[in-house]
């Protein structure tokens, strides 16, 4: 066990949301920022834990689009917080399951003594980058922003198990072109608008989805000597409405995962910490619990982590 607590946690979601059917999705308004809706999630953190930044030895950036290229987003964050304090700054970016990823490498720095106290910011704006000509993901996006404060501890609670792979020929099954070196904002006159916003083909992701996890989810059960059975709640990423079948197709229970894409949409980063969030929030989970957090992300990259609170 890689022993840390959960000392706080933070969200922010948009006051504003378009319906789609009976779906319900949350969107960033105009004069609202990505960096204001990172910063607002990491002071609610904060204050829950009952600490400032000065407080914080390493904030990690979770985002799967950051702010800007550079500086990165952890750095831009704490500058909101403050600008004192003696904190490390970086980012790490496994798209939608960027905050599975962040909390193994934090637990593994609080393990090794290296930090006392993380905080992880997560969080997407995504639908300023949607495609209204592809139906199926302008309807299925939501920004939202999420954080947690991470502390070291001696109690028996931390992370029992980690698992991420990716497969990469399904790389260019979800994606967003533009931007960086590939196709620099410099060349957005002569280039394709579309590369500048988010493509996604829905059919081959979800294949991608279906054939990998089977052998991915068996193998992380077996190496952590856990099983289905252990997990008192699962916190998959919000993907889309195959999430639900897919989850009971790997041998979860109805019940037992949290399935809120019809009234909050795919969170992008932000998705699986603001479900764990909820949860905690609600009683739904508490110390001694096990927590599976997992999901795929555009890669094709699957994560899980087993938590113990």
């Amino acid at each position: 066990m890689r022993h840390c607590e959960v000392a706080g946690t933070g969200t922010w979601l948009p006051a504003a949301t378009v319906t789609f059917g009976t779906h319900t999705r949350y969107r960033i308004a105009p004069d609202e920022s990505h960096l204001d809706a990172l910063a607002t999630a990491a002071r609610r953190a904060l204050a829950a834990a009952g600490i400032t930044a000065e407080d914080v030895d390493c904030l990690i950036g979770a985002s799967a689009a950051g702010v800007q290229p550079i500086p990165c987003t952890a750095a831009l964050v704490l500058e909101q917080l403050t600008t004192g304090g003696h904190a490390a700054a970086f980012d790490v970016n496994s798209t939608c399951t960027s905050f599975i990823t962040a909390l193994d490498v934090a637990s593994r720095y609080l393990e090794a003594g290296d930090y006392e106290t993380v905080l992880i910011v997560s969080g997407d704006v995504g639908t300023r980058f949607l495609n209204p000509d592809q139906p199926e993901s302008f309807s299925l996006f939501s920004d939202a922003a999420a954080a947690v404060v991470l502390r070291r501890t001696d109690r028996h609670a931390g992370v029992l198990a980690s698992a991420q792979r990716t497969w990469p020929e399904h790389a260019h099954d979800t994606e967003l072109r533009g931007g960086l070196s590939a196709h620099p904002a410099s060349t957005y006159a002569t280039g394709d608008p579309a590369d500048y916003l988010f493509d996604m083909d829905g059919r081959a992701a979800l294949l991608g989805m279906m054939r990998k996890l089977p052998d991915f989810f068996d193998g992380f059960f077996a190496r952590s000597g856990l099983n289905v059975t252990d997990c008192d709640l699962v916190v998959p990423h919000q993907a889309s409405p195959a999430m639900a079948p897919t989850m009971l197709r790997l041998g979860f229970a109805a019940g037992q995962f949290i399935d809120e894409v019809e009234t909050y949409g795919n969170m992008v980063s932000a998705s699986v910490p603001f479900a764990f969030i909820r949860a905690l929030e609600q009683g739904r989970v508490g110390p001694g619990d096990t927590v599976l957090l997992c999901g795929t992300a555009a890669g094709l990259t699957a994560n899980a982590l087993a938590l113990r609170l």
